[in-house]
């Protein structure tokens, strides 16, 4: 992928999206094309189609989706398979009639089978059932990843997809209820610290385990996958590094500087016990992520109490 391609970089007001365009910017990329949701209706099919044939894109980015933790998922199961299957059918049938060149789908480290050997490997894919609280959107991720799959077989296009792990950083999600783990617990120790209250309760027993990976090391990896001639049809992405959930939760705890106790609700769903992605295809690719979980907390929360001051704090 030279610097001249036309890249095409779906959700890039989102955190994944948003730290695409940021790596892309860095190494020089200047023709970068963009649509906020209001501009171009991605669960619309003749919209994307007449995108695709006025813009014509050489690359194509795929980070626009319908995203939430435990408790949207479990709430809103049709809103997050139906949204998040016809954003991929659309995108990736309209990008190979347009003629693009390369596509990547960003999916999801949940599209593995919940009891799947652990560190996760790409073979695991479809051995078993799934997570069942966040079964819809990992049917729409597992469709998506093998629609490109297929079109890569049958008309030899490079349409390949990268499986990030658990995710955070700038531009993430803070909704109260609906935001994954990370943003959850910043917000939730940000605002006991303020109301100066002497316990947070965290979801859970704290002992399933989970690995985080800051936003803009994900991007890094796209870039990388981007510049491979001839890539897997599905790359995972991730740190390999594990953490229970309360050890995350005291990071964040000692990040923010709450200083009252921490306490955990056990009737409240653990989720997959544990997760971690084997990214030895990856690494032996050479690529690895860089950016240690404290040091990501480090740059995540300033970035929390800056959008929060300015009344731009992304929590829906």
């Amino acid at each position: 992928m030279n610097s001249e391609a036309k890249i095409y970089v779906a959700g890039h007001r989102g955190m994944v999206g948003s730290a695409v365009v940021r790596a892309l910017q860095s190494k020089g990329f200047e023709n970068i094309v963009t649509r906020t949701s209001s501009e171009l209706d991605l669960t619309c099919q003749s919209d994307v189609g007449a995108f695709f044939q006025e813009e014509n894109p050489d690359v194509v980015v795929m980070a626009a989706a319908k995203v939430g933790g435990i408790h949207a998922n479990a709430t809103y199961p049709a809103e997050f398979g139906y949204e998040n299957l016809v954003i991929a059918t659309n995108t990736i049938h309209s990008a190979y009639r347009s003629g693009v060149s390369r596509f990547l789908f960003l999916g999801s480290s949940c599209i593995y089978p919940k009891m799947a050997p652990q560190p996760l490997q790409e073979g695991a894919l479809l051995t078993s059932g799934l997570e069942p609280t966040n079964e819809a959107y990992a049917i729409a991720k597992i469709a998506g990843l093998k629609l490109c799959e297929y079109y890569r077989s049958q008309y030899g296009v490079l349409f390949h997809s990268l499986m990030p792990t658990n995710l955070y950083g700038p531009g993430d999600n803070y909704h109260p209820e609906n935001s994954h783990l990370l943003p959850a617990l910043i917000r939730r120790f940000h605002e006991a610290k303020e109301a100066g209250l002497s316990e947070v309760l965290v979801w859970g027993t704290g002992m399933p385990k989970r690995e985080l990976m800051y936003a803009d090391d994900l991007a890094e990896s796209v870039l990388f996958a981007l510049q491979m001639e001839n890539p897997p049809s599905i790359l995972n992405a991730g740190t390999g590094v594990e953490h229970t959930i309360r050890e995350i939760a005291e990071l964040v705890k000692k990040v923010v500087g709450f200083e009252g106790e921490l306490a955990f609700d056990s009737s409240k769903s653990d989720g997959t016990p544990r997760k971690i992605m084997d990214v030895s295809r990856l690494r032996d690719a050479g690529w690895s992520a860089k950016v240690p979980l404290e040091k990501g907390i480090e740059l995540t929360y300033p970035i929390f109490l800056a959008e929060q001051s300015q009344g731009s704090l992304r929590a829906k």
